[in-house]
């Protein structure tokens, strides 16, 4: 049975689980549409997961996918975040405000979250997907003994190979062209930088598992190239901020419908790991910046900071506004209707 006859999708598409973005509301209408929904817990507790997935399913009997984050437990360097809180003081000082006197690991990774574990084979969503790597044979094991299919994102062969010996049932091919956070098991590895074009392609041909298409996917001739490629599906994250019942805030959609969608850069400086967003005042800075960088997610509590403070001031270009390459082409509909333009577009 394929990956779309087992979760009974009408529709080859699913909506990017993009943390800060991903919202309930948006999950359920997405699969209500007949495609799947997604809702991002990488960054809140065993507690938020469960009020997540509860949420979701007031909502929808449908399945939808909860994903994971799966980073290495960060290594600290108190003097490398020391260095970084004082290269980011001045951007703190223009906003009347001061960087924070330490930084702290604000997401526990999903391999250190034992009551998390808990609380998913408690609630056993039919999907689970994992970024920035896998979790142990254990955690694996107990996820599908409590009937969960499994996705994980690669951005190499050696990863979505990496993924079939641990038992993954389907694999995200995440181009360079992504919006978010790259994908990769080790941020600090030689990257290729595959497209997802190549990428899909490639581990059609060679990873011996499903392939889910994503990066720069905005419409439905996208999908249709990604399935021509032989992906089983493609998804979706960028398409879907606009969407009324996404989590961006005004400034960020605002950003996307002008002249930044045309400009979206890979960064560190946000949070301590590759990301694409929207070119802003923040990556403008990290660009030129010389201060090596903290671990993720340390790094990310002075980003979070230091955009608390700017906001505060009435300036949004220090926000974490993830888009993909193919921003220019998005479209504010509510999500049934754009999965309904999706399906349409395909089709012809």
């Amino acid at each position: 049975m394929s990956l779309i006859d087992r979760l009974g999708l009408s529709a080859p598409l699913i909506q990017a689980p993009m943390a800060g973005v991903s919202t309930p509301q948006m999950a359920a209408a997405v699969s209500k549409a007949g495609a799947l929904g997604s809702i991002a817990v990488g960054a809140t507790d065993a507690d938020g997961a469960g009020r997540m997935i509860a949420d979701t399913r007031a909502l929808t009997g449908r399945p939808f996918n909860l994903n994971l984050f799966v980073h290495a437990t960060p290594r600290r360097d108190a003097a490398v975040e020391a260095a970084w809180l004082d290269a980011l003081a001045p951007r703190f000082a223009a906003f009347d405000a001061a960087p924070p006197a330490g930084l702290n690991t604000i997401y526990q990774s999903f391999i250190d979250d034992d009551v998390l574990l808990a609380r998913l084979v408690a609630d056993a969503p039919a999907v689970v997907s994992f970024h920035f790597g896998l979790p142990d044979a254990a955690r694996i094991r107990a996820l599908k003994a409590a009937g969960c299919l499994l996705l994980a994102t690669a951005t190499s062969l050696d990863e979505a190979l990496a993924c079939r010996a641990a038992g993954i049932d389907a694999v995200v091919a995440q181009g360079w062209e992504a919006g978010g956070h790259r994908g990769m098991f080790d941020p600090d590895a030689d990257d290729s930088r595959l497209g997802t074009l190549a990428l899909t392609r490639l581990l059609v041909v060679r990873s011996g598992l499903p392939v889910i298409a994503a990066g720069g996917i905005m419409d439905g001739a996208g999908v249709r190239a990604a399935l021509d490629l032989g992906a089983v599906a493609a998804q979706l994250g960028t398409a879907f901020i606009a969407c009324p019942e996404s989590a961006a805030d005004a400034a960020y959609r605002a950003a996307l419908s002008g002249d930044a969608a045309h400009h979206t850069t890979m960064t560190r400086a946000v949070s301590g790991r590759p990301a694409r967003c929207l070119a802003n005042r923040f990556t403008a800075w990290g660009a030129t910046t010389a201060a090596a960088i903290p671990a993720y997610p340390v790094a990310y509590d002075a980003g979070k900071a230091l955009n608390a403070a700017a906001k505060a001031a009435g300036e949004p270009g220090f926000g974490a506004q993830w888009a993909g390459q193919g921003a220019p082409l998005a479209r504010s509909l509510p999500a049934a209707e754009l999965i309904a333009a999706l399906v349409e577009e395909m089709r012809a």
